[in-house]
């Protein structure tokens, strides 16, 4: 079931870039050794067709930890305790941010849920993802966000 909560809604940065996310937006990157988790992007949604990590606004009373893994468990059914947290990378557009969360996984497990947010959930190899439509935004920050732990 997806949430509505009081993050939900468009705004603009300060760089003119209309993102989602009243409160900014966070996301969480599972690794597991050179596998990553990414959700191939329903087709409606913005950037539809890509694939990204999974995600989404910021509720005012969340920090970016506890968004990214709330968006998992909504759009996956994720666990937050099957990976630990390896840290975090923010990508600041000027009063509107993306949090990147790292996580790094025991093992590459099925994702127990798909929602219609998702056309798919997979484990990418890291050589792989480069064949694949990257969301704009997880293209950009991905060199960064690879070092984290």
């Amino acid at each position: 079931m997806i949430s509505r909560g009081d993050g939900d809604g468009w705004t603009r940065c300060a760089q003119g870039h209309k993102h989602w996310g009243l409160y900014g937006a966070a996301g969480l990157l599972l690794r597991h050794g050179e596998r990553i988790l990414l959700q191939h992007r329903a087709l409606w949604s913005h950037h539809g067709g890509t694939w990204g990590v999974l995600g989404g606004a910021r509720n005012s009373d969340e920090t970016a930890e506890v968004a990214a893994a709330r968006e998992a468990a909504e759009e996956a059914g994720i666990r937050p305790g099957s990976y630990a947290v390896a840290g975090c990378y923010v990508d600041d557009h000027g009063g509107w941010s993306y949090t990147t969360v790292v996580g790094l996984a025991e093992e590459a497990f099925a994702a127990p849920l798909l929602t219609a947010e998702s056309l798919a959930v997979d484990w990418v190899s890291v050589e792989r993802m480069y064949d694949l439509p990257l969301h704009p935004g997880f293209a950009a920050t991905w060199e960064k966000v690879r070092e984290i732990g």
